[in-house]
């Protein structure tokens, strides 16, 4: 997937502005896909320019004008097909991984913090996972179809989260055994 089908899913119904835009990549699509607002308004510009997005500056008072990005009906041609194309299967990029490929035991405490913070970090996100699905989507047969599709995602981090919590809490345990060595 590239940044270009991320933002025109965030178009599909709604007109935005790139500032709205950078802020879903911060919030909802920024749990499964990063990118900078510099690379969000470069896109939108390449988008234009393919005629899959159309824009319009809306005037404001006491503001500089502000524009708004909608999906052409080409654009949506082009995430229609995309979305029958074949996906590849996503590869973990982990620093950490690379990092517990170099265990030893000089740097076990060290490695024991970070997995104890990745801990933290996903469990963070996994309150607020939990929290967006029981507000937005508590009834899953009542959602919209596209809707359901958001929620699949929203569950497929759900149980990510949930496993790599797991997966911390093992790793914890064995890197304890490591240190007592």
């Amino acid at each position: 997937m590239s940044l270009a089908h991320a933002i025109m899913t965030a178009v599909l119904d709604d007109e935005l502005t790139g500032y709205e835009l950078a802020k879903r990549f911060d919030t909802s699509l920024g749990f499964f896909w990063q990118a900078s607002h510099q690379q969000i308004y470069r896109e939108l510009k390449a988008l234009s320019q393919k005629n899959y997005l159309t824009s319009r500056a809306i005037s404001q008072q006491k503001r500089p004008d502000k524009t708004v990005y909608r999906l052409t009906p080409e654009g949506h041609e082009y995430l229609r097909a995309w979305v029958h194309e074949s996906t590849k299967p996503r590869l973990a990029k982990d620093e950490l991984f690379i990092k517990l490929y170099n265990l030893s035991e000089e740097n076990v405490a060290d490695l024991m913090e970070e997995v104890r913070e990745r801990r933290e970090h996903v469990q963070r996100n996994l309150s607020l996972y939990y929290r967006i699905r029981n507000k937005n989507y508590p009834n899953f047969s009542s959602l919209s179809t596209r809707m359901q599709g958001v929620a699949l995602v929203l569950d497929a981090g759900i149980r990510d989260a949930e496993s790599i919590i797991e997966w911390c809490d093992c790793t914890l345990e064995r890197l304890c055994q490591v240190k007592g060595q």
